[in-house]
This record gives C-alpha cells, sequence and structure tokens, in this order.
C-alpha cells in the first residue's frame, strides 16, 4: 500500500462539517491500507482575521510575534481534525510544524524550509497512525516560530513528501484538476490528466493561481509526483504533475494558456543609446526591490532610443517616481506609464520539438485585430503584451487555434 501525502487547503477545512467530509475522505484512504499524512491550513478567513488583530495594535508589527500569532490559525485546524478522524475510529495524531520538527531558515512571515525529520511521524504511521501536519510554518534555529508566506501549505506538503519518500502529494483544492485554461473565460478549457513541473512551472509564474510556485519548485527538485484534486468530489483522477520523461505519449504542442491582469507598462523615451544605460534605468528599480517582467529597447537613432518593461500594477507608482530622477540624470525625454496592458502566454514542452508556434499565435492576433506591444520568449512558453480590453477575446482566439478543447491539441 502507498504512502500518501495529502493536502487541505483553507474553503476545504472552512467549517465544522467540511473538516467532518475531509475526515471522510482520509479514513477512505486509510482502510484501504494506505498511510497517510495530512497537512491542513488554518480555516478559510482565518489568516486575514489573524493579519488584522496584528495591524490593529501596530502598523509595523514585529514579524517574529506576527509568526506566533499566524501559526495559531493552522493549529486550530490539525486538532480539529484529529477529533474528527477518531470520532470515526482512526486513530490521529496532529503535529504543528515546530513538533515535526520542520526546520527552517529565520526569515519570518517568510521563511524557507531547510530540513525535516520525519522519524516521530514514521513511528506514528508504523503504528497505524493518521498523521495530521500543520501546513505554513516551522521553527528556525533558535527555536522561535516561523511561517512560510502565503500559500506555504502547499510547500509543507510537498516536502513532507519528500522527506517521507511519499509515493504521491496529493493537493485538495476548490477546483479538480489543472485546466488549459480559466474555465470561467473559455468555457469550453479542458481539464489536463498530466503536466509536466516545467509547465506547471510556468503556468504558475504566468497567473495561474491552482499551485504555489514554490510548491512546484520544490517538487520539481526532489521529483515528487502532485496531484491536483477537488475537495468537493468524491471521484476524479485530477491532473498529474510529474516529470517529462515519465511519458510515453507524444506530448501536446502546447498545454495551457496562462494570463495576468495585473500587469503595468513603463517607457522612458528618448534614452541615450550607449553602454550601461539599461543598468542605470534598472539598477535603481532593482535597489527598490521591484520585479521587472519583459524588457524590450527599440533600435537606436541619433543616438537614441526608448526603453520598455512590465512590472506589477501596484509597482507602477514607485517605478514612476523612481524613473523621473533617472529621467534627468541620463537627459531622456518622457516617462510614460500605462496601466491598461495584461499579458497573454502559451506553455507547453512540445515547443521544443515544433516550429511555427510563435507565427501561428501572432497571425490568431492579428486576425482578431489585436495589437502586441511586447513579445517574450522561453524554450517552452511564449508571452506577448496586449491592451487589457482584449484579454478574454485574446485567450478565447488562442484557445481555439490551438485545439486546446480538443484532447489531442495541435499546431
Amino acid at each position: 500500500m502507498a504512502l500518501i501525502v495529502q493536502k487541505y487547503g483553507g474553503t476545504s477545512v472552512g467549517s465544522p462539517e467540511r473538516i467532518q467530509n475531509v475526515a471522510r475522505r482520509v479514513a477512505k484512504y486509510h482502510q484501504q491500507g494506505h498511510r497517510v499524512v495530512v497537512v491542513v491550513s488554518a480555516m478559510s478567513g482565518e489568516t486575514n482575521r489573524l493579519v488584522a488583530l496584528t495591524q490593529a495594535l501596530s502598523e509595523s508589527p514585529d514579524p517574529r510575534e506576527t509568526d506566533v500569532v499566524l501559526a495559531t490559525g493552522e493549529q486550530v485546524t490539525i486538532g480539529l481534525l484529529s477529533i474528527a478522524l477518531q470520532e470515526l475510529g482512526v486513530p490521529a495524531r496532529s503535529y504543528t510544524g515546530w513538533q515535526v520538527p520542520i526546520r527552517t531558515d529565520s526569515a519570518f512571515t517568510k521563511a524557507r524550509i531547510l530540513s525535516i525529520e520525519p522519524e516521530r511521524m514514521l513511528a506514528d504511521l508504523a503504528e497505524g497512525k493518521v498523521v495530521v501536519v500543520a501546513g505554513f510554518q516551522g521553527v528556525d534555529p533558535a527555536g522561535n516560530i516561523t511561517t512560510l508566506g502565503r500559500g506555504g501549505s502547499d510547500t509543507t506538503a510537498v516536502a513532507l513528501a519528500a522527506a517521507l519518500q511519499a509515493d504521491e502529494c496529493q493537493i485538495y483544492t476548490d477546483v479538480d484538476g489543472v485546466y488549459t485554461t480559466d474555465p470561467r473565460i473559455v468555457p469550453e478549457a479542458r481539464r489536463l490528466e498530466r503536466i509536466t513541473f516545467e509547465e506547471m512551472l510556468e503556468m504558475a509564474s504566468l497567473g495561474s493561481k491552482v499551485l504555489q510556485i514554490r510548491s512546484v519548485e520544490f517538487a520539481g527538485k526532489y521529483k515528487v509526483k502532485l496531484r491536483v484534486l477537488s475537495s468537493f468530489e468524491e471521484e476524479g483522477e485530477g491532473t498529474l504533475i510529474t516529470v517529462e520523461e515519465e511519458t510515453n505519449m507524444e506530448q501536446p504542442i502546447i498545454s495551457g494558456i496562462a494570463f495576468q491582469r495585473d500587469e503595468a507598462k513603463v517607457t522612458l523615451l528618448g534614452v541615450p543609446d550607449k553602454p550601461g544605460v539599461a543598468y542605470q534605468i534598472l539598477g535603481p528599480v532593482a535597489d527598490a526591490n521591484i520585479d521587472v517582467d519583459m524588457i524590450v529597447q527599440n533600435v537606436g537613432h541619433d543616438g537614441a532610443t526608448d526603453f520598455s518593461f512590465t512590472v506589477a500594477k501596484n509597482d507602477l507608482k514607485r517605478v514612476l517616481e523612481i524613473l523621473e530622477r533617472v529621467k534627468n540624470d541620463l537627459g531622456a525625454r518622457q516617462v510614460v506609464g500605462d496601466k491598461s496592458v495584461c499579458k497573454v502566454s502559451l506553455v507547453g514542452v512540445g515547443m521544443r520539438s515544433h516550429p511555427g508556434v510563435a507565427a501561428k499565435m501572432f497571425r490568431t492576433l492579428a486576425e482578431e485585430g489585436i495589437n502586441i506591444q511586447m513579445i517574450s520568449t522561453s524554450e517552452i512558453k511564449i508571452s506577448v503584451v496586449i491592451d487589457e480590453k482584449y484579454l478574454e477575446l485574446a485567450v478565447r482566439a488562442l484557445h481555439k487555434a490551438f485545439g486546446l478543447d480538443r484532447p489531442e491539441a495541435d499546431v
């Protein structure tokens, strides 16, 4: 029988009734003879409530004490789920992150996992118990409680699966798998049976909210098989996320379409066309701890050029303030900010061996009268920046053009 790590998010454990539903599902796996470790988040809305409590007392609460407060959310859930399992006759034992222990660095509110000591869990599993672990938290070298940042329970589950050498890590959420794109925009969007770590990493970084990006990185690094399943449906295979080498079938060229509305474009006009200018522009932006995404520099004319890049919308105001100072230092003509853009991306490992994907993408957008403002490519993705008002039209047109509503998508 398999060793399975299951993770349930806040909506899955949002009430006593839902916790009982989770307990029944876990009990079914336990009765089948599987060894089960369950990772849970805080009940839906609880982390926001705890954050609000800290901010009611201080505009900038101490990060160490903030983690002490935030970690209580998951502690409540593990106790309640263990009680629910025991009521069903299933022996269960709960552990907080520091009881396992899950050892992390000391970056409070955004700690990273360094190591996990699985001995106590393995002993419990050998005795037939279900082990219930608090997600999102750990302990630093000084014995302080730490938390892993938003979505950290996914990372906890994958890390435990790696430490326990589990057969599979199942992430239960409010969707029944990874889709070719958001079904709310394209009703014909199809659930994928499997997707590679590389593709899922790109999808997560490009706006897909199904999995937290750090958990996908962790799973890829340690070759942990991930499966995304719905906590509200009893049946279904979900989506398996695995290494590319394990798939014997011919990969579809495009696996999915991701998009981000949270994009803003910044352009510095009339920049001197000389070495070092890109650093003079982006250096101060990096010093302000602002992430830059796509970058385009035009061909220079008469000793000057235009330099454009994208940032998150909520960083635009700060970036414009920084670039006003840079503009004067460089002698550039003007700084322009644009919030009315979005990014649409095609993702698929099949691009590596199939030419013509970019051309088809650009032709499809042109036929819909959609102008492309910026382009970025990698081995397995093509991203374009377009006017935000065309986002849904672009996603629907590309989804149809690449046959993603059919089981065998093609160019």
